[in-house]
């Protein structure tokens, strides 16, 4: 069953005429690239060794495939919302071929054997290495540390509640001890959890235009306010993730300035979408966190552009139609992230907010140094997972026509300029 990939694996692969795109070097010229064996030989004038198959990418971009550090999977558990192999489908589509996946699962990923239960499906759909966090605490309950030693040593690419907080202070405190002392972080889903409670908008005018019960903005800067003292006392290392709020972002700015361990991500939505978009009770643009007013999304952008966000995870949610076609708090939260991940990222480049380099750098080598990958760059050496795009040629979103089974897209309708033409993983193509 695997010998067709392990010979075409054994075929070098020269791919000629391409502007290679390399955050991590700065790399951004005309040339070719030479994989074999699942790494890459060579980057830059390469002449075609013999026997070697030969693919023309007639100018189009070439940089490593996308690491996403925040996805959930339906499996174990929900498969009908979506399976490990429909994400791997989903992932390769996008450009993506590491995905880092949260542990709120059924049952929850606190148990070394299910963890490798989900490596191992993970490594059998050939197109991505699907990495899982371990649970920060038994059940996701936010109450009981879980066993850190023996999930690191089942793969667990860190911890964290996934879309939950840990909102006990001494639980958190805890969190991040032993993971330090297991060389590991804690993510965090930064909302105070008692302000938060049964909200499904930004609390404003807008969530009292439309009757639904609000979150307050504050909620997100008060519990990243709170580990932050927690990174200082411990020494620990903590990540926040999908932060969406001026203030929070001010906190983990000064956090960085200080020298402190603290280090965060956003996902597309909260840089290019705002609390408008869930007019009409649009349950699709529910998300948690909620989306924000522009002047929220406004300073994810300028944090995007100043390096105090780390990396652009794709958030992704999966969540069938019977989940979402619900009154708006009803409704989960939550959407589909992985087949729109680069192109709605690659609008803040046709925006003129970041430079190519600057948006491939959140999506590659940024999160995949944050992770001690060593994926996410052109060189020598490293894993064969690129991606292959056009930066211009555009497409539309269309919720129903999108890879996978998830379908919950909130830029259902949005015109997008980048178009995946390829994936390789470990050499082998994926996709196009």
């Amino acid at each position: 069953m695997h010998n067709a990939p392990a010979d075409r694996r054994a075929q070098p692969l020269l791919i000629q005429n391409a502007r290679l795109l390399d955050p991590a070097s700065g790399l951004d010229a005309p040339g070719a690239i030479l994989l074999r064996g699942g790494l890459i030989e060579a980057v830059g004038a390469i002449t075609a060794p013999e026997g070697a198959a030969v693919l023309d990418a007639e100018g189009a971009c070439l940089a490593p495939g996308l690491v996403d550090m925040r996805a959930s999977t339906g499996e174990p558990g929900h498969e009908h919302r979506e399976t490990i192999a429909s994400l791997a489908l989903a992932a390769s589509a996008g450009g993506i071929t590491t995905v880092c996946a949260l542990p709120n699962t059924t049952p929850v990923l606190d148990d070394p054997a299910v963890l490798q239960f989900v490596l191992r499906r993970g490594e059998a759909t050939g197109r991505i290495d699907l990495l899982p966090y371990g649970a920060a605490t038994k059940h996701c309950e936010g109450r009981e540390i879980a066993e850190y030693g023996l999930l690191k040593e089942a793969g667990a690419i860190a911890f964290s509640d996934g879309t939950k907080a840990i909102g006990n202070a001494r639980t958190m405190r805890l969190a991040l001890s032993y993971a330090k002392a297991f060389g590991s972080f804690v993510v965090q889903h930064p909302e105070e959890p008692a302000l938060s409670q049964g909200g499904a908008a930004t609390e404003g005018e807008l969530a009292t235009r439309l009757g639904l019960p609000g979150i307050p903005r504050a909620a997100e800067a008060m519990l990243v306010r709170r580990d932050i003292a927690l990174a200082r006392l411990t020494g620990g290392h903590v990540h926040f993730a999908h932060v969406s709020t001026a203030e929070a972002l001010a906190e983990i700015r000064a956090a960085k300035a200080e020298g402190l361990r603290v280090t965060c991500d956003t996902a597309p939505p909260y840089f290019d979408l705002n609390e408008t978009a869930i007019g009409d009770y649009r349950s699709y643009a529910k998300l948690s966190p909620p989306l924000r007013p522009e002047a929220d999304r406004l300073a994810v952008v300028a944090a995007l552009a100043d390096g105090t966000i780390d990396a652009i995870a794709s958030d992704h949610q999966p969540h069938d139609a019977d989940d979402k076609r619900l009154p708006f708090a009803q409704a989960e939260a939550g959407g589909t992230g992985l087949a729109t991940l680069l192109g709605v990222t690659l609008a803040r480049v046709h925006g003129g907010d970041l430079s190519l380099l600057a948006a491939l750098a959140l999506l590659t080598s940024r999160p995949a140094a944050l992770l001690g990958l060593p994926s996410g760059r052109l060189a020598p050496g490293a894993p064969a997972d690129l991606v292959l795009f056009h930066l211009e040629r555009g497409w539309q979103v269309k919720a129903g026509a999108l890879p996978g089974k998830a379908q919950n897209s909130p830029f259902d309708g949005r015109a997008l300029e980048g178009k995946v033409l390829g994936t390789w993983k470990a050499g082998r193509r994926v996709f196009g």
